[in-house]
C-alpha cells in the first residue's frame, strides 16, 4: 500500500501486500487513476484469487495432495451459488452480450431455474436473503441442493462461462473424491483451506450490512433479475480508493 506513481497519467500504480498465515503475497497493482466503478477492478481481483489459489495448489501438490475437481464434476453447480453484486451485474452483461439463439437459451434456463425455486417454495425467500437468520441459511442452502437445479450456465457438467465464472466458484476447491461431492453433507468431502478469502472481500466491498451477515451477496440463479433493479453501481471513486477498500475487507 505505498510507493504511489503514475503510469502514465490516466493510471495509477501502487504495491501492496497481503498476507494470511504463513502465506504472504506482495504484489504491484495499476488501476484506473480517475473516477471508477467496482466492475473496473475485477478482472484484477479475479487475478489475485487465482494467484492465492494457485499457490495453495502447489503447496498441497507438494505435501502430496491434489485438487480433484474437473470438467465433468458439476455437483457444487447444484449449490447454492453466492456471488458478490459487482458479480451480479457483470453476469447480466455477459447474458446480455451473447449472440442469438445462444442469449436466449440461457435466459430460458435462468427462467426455469425460478420456476422450478417458485414450486419449491424457495423463490420469495431467495429475494430477502438479507432477512434470514443464520438458521435460516443453513436451511435454505440444504434445501436448494436438494432440489437438484443446475447452474444456468452448467453444459455437460462443465462451466459454460469458465473464464467469467464468480470468485467463489473459483475459491470452492476439494482434494476428495468429486463423488462425495454430490452429498452435501459428506462427512468425507475435504475442502481446500485458502489463506485468504477474495469472494467475502468482494461481498463485503461497498455493500452496505444488512442483517446478520457482513456479505451482502445474490444468488447467482437471481443474477439477471437482481441486476436489472439495481443496474447502477455506488458512486465512483478513484481506483486506488476502491482497491484500498476492498482489500481491507480481505479475511483469512
Amino acid at each position: 500500500m505505498h510507493q504511489e506513481s503514475n503510469v502514465p497519467s490516466e493510471r495509477l500504480s501502487a504495491d501492496f501486500t497481503l498476507t494470511g498465515g504463513d502465506f504472504r503475497l506482495t504484489f504491484r497493482a495499476t488501476v484506473p487513476g480517475g473516477p471508477s466503478r467496482m466492475s473496473d477492478l475485477l478482472p484484477l481481483v479475479r487475478s489475485l484469487s487465482d494467484t492465492v489459489i494457485g499457490e495453495t495448489c502447489r503447496t498441497l501438490e507438494a505435501s502430496g495432495r491434489r485438487v480433484s475437481c474437473a470438467s465433468g464434476c458439476g455437483a457444487c453447480c447444484r449449490n447454492l451459488v453466492e456471488i458478490s453484486q459487482v458479480e451480479a451485474r457483470r453476469i447480466a452483461d455477459v447474458v446480455a452480450a451473447l449472440p442469438e439463439p445462444r442469449r436466449a437459451t440461457v435466459e430460458s434456463r435462468f427462467a426455469h431455474a425460478k420456476e422450478r425455486l417458485e414450486q419449491a417454495g424457495l423463490l420469495e425467500r431467495l429475494r430477502v436473503r438479507d432477512e434470514w437468520t443464520p438458521q435460516e441459511y443453513a436451511a435454505q442452502v440444504d434445501s436448494y441442493f436438494a432440489l437438484n437445479a443446475p447452474c444456468p450456465f452448467l453444459e455437460e457438467e462443465s462451466c459454460s462461462i469458465y473464464e467469467e465464472r464468480p470468485i467463489t466458484c473459483r475459491e470452492y476447491l476439494v482434494t476428495s473424491h468429486p463423488a462425495l461431492c454430490a452429498n452435501l453433507d459428506s462427512a468425507g468431502v475435504e475442502r481446500v483451506q485458502l489463506p485468504l478469502q477474495l469472494f467475502n472481500a468482494m461481498a463485503r466491498w461497498q455493500a452496505p450490512q444488512k442483517g446478520p451477515f457482513l456479505e451482502q451477496w445474490v444468488p447467482l440463479v437471481l443474477a439477471l433479475e437482481w441486476a436489472a433493479l439495481h443496474p447502477d453501481e455506488p458512486p465512483s471513486k478513484t481506483g486506488l480508493e476502491l482497491l484500498r477498500e476492498l482489500l481491507s475487507q480481505v479475511s483469512t
